[in-house]
């Protein structure tokens, strides 16, 4: 029994470093992730809708991407940060997040969250959110 206590616990630093080393890779080749985290459950929140808008010069938005948070309640592969590639500027995320709350039956006080943000360097910036149906909060991520 305790062999296999131990072979599991080998075996979960394993997927771990996996799992840290894909992350890694994927800060390297995209400027941008996100994550989503219900703590209304403690879990991360799977199969929402975001959507990434850069603002233009004259104040209008453009959809840059549409991607869908994955079981993990991640996204890693936002602003592809290939080549001479200058991602400066103001952008916004949009998290979908009635349908979400929708599959639960649960009504959400927020429509969607929007988020907005600069990039003004080449680092990796991750802007996760923090969910409930009544409430959410922000920050700037590593």
């Amino acid at each position: 029994m305790k062999m296999n206590i131990m072979k599991a616990a080998a075996l979960g630093g394993v997927l771990a470093m996996t799992a840290t080393a894909s992350y890694a890779a994927d800060q390297n080749a995209y400027q941008l992730s996100s994550h989503i985290l219900d703590i209304s459950t403690g879990k991360p929140a799977p199969d929402v809708n975001v959507r990434l808008m850069e603002q233009q010069i004259n104040g209008s938005w453009k959809l840059l991407d549409t991607q869908k948070t994955g079981e993990n309640g991640r996204i890693n592969e936002f602003l592809p940060n290939e080549g001479n590639i200058d991602n400066e500027g103001t952008y916004k995320l949009i998290f979908e997040t009635t349908p979400y709350f929708n599959k639960q039956n649960l009504k959400s006080f927020y429509p969607f969250i929007e988020v907005n943000f600069n990039i003004d360097s080449d680092n990796h910036y991750h802007v996760p959110i923090t969910l409930s149906p009544y409430g959410y909060s922000t920050y700037r991520g590593s």
